[in-house]
């Protein structure tokens, strides 16, 4: 009988982790959060995945994996290590997030109304996604440039979408169109007048 240590982990699933979706855009993300640009939510994933490993491995003591996993990341150990494994299978090591093809297809979502982004429906943003081209059309997805809880004026870019094809793209507006990945809700819920009674 083998006896093998499993851990499980329950992580926030609110709305994406990160700003793309689709094969090139996810890469060139997950390339520059290694470069130390990439977004908050992506690294504390990231790192807090990785502390589990860590410590399940041995390598970190017990509740000391995310400072590790934290340290790796911002050495640049795992930018290293990460062109180590792209050159092991033949590719180029040297290869920087703006050389990594996305669709030259696009078109920018802007915000109808002024409010906050109150609900991201992930479901909605694969299906866009996926009207795109995504994950076949390697170069397809989306960039949310605006995340819950933000504040968004009228007129303002919310998402871009791209495509390899032109008809893609524009099946991806209208499943854009006909369910918004973002809602976006003003301040003020609902007004209550009091009216004085005469007694």
């Amino acid at each position: 009988m083998l006896e093998v240590q499993v851990e499980a982990a329950v992580t926030y699933g609110g709305q994406p982790v990160g700003h793309t979706v689709g094969p090139a855009l996810e890469a060139r993300e997950a390339l520059e959060t290694l470069l130390g640009k990439g977004p908050g939510s992506l690294i504390e994933k990231s790192t807090s995945l990785a502390a589990i490993m860590l410590e399940l491995g041995g390598v970190a003591a017990s509740g000391l994996g995310k400072e590790m996993a934290v340290e790796i990341l911002k050495s640049g150990r795992a930018y290293k290590k990460m062109r180590e494994m792209i050159g092991a299978q033949g590719g180029n090591p040297d290869i920087k997030p703006e050389d990594i093809h996305i669709g030259d297809k696009k078109e920018i979502v802007v915000a109808p109304h002024s409010g906050y982004v109150t609900q991201i429906y992930n479901q909605r943003v694969n299906e866009i996604a996926r009207a795109a081209g995504a994950p076949r059309d390697k170069g397809a997805g989306l960039i949310l440039l605006r995340k819950k809880e933000g504040k968004v004026d009228k007129g303002e870019p919310l998402f871009e979408i791209y495509a390899e094809h032109e008809t893609k793209l524009d099946e991806a507006l209208e499943v854009a169109k006909r369910k918004p990945p973002l809602k976006i809700e003003g301040m003020l819920m609902e007004k209550l007048t009091h009216r004085p009674r005469m007694v």
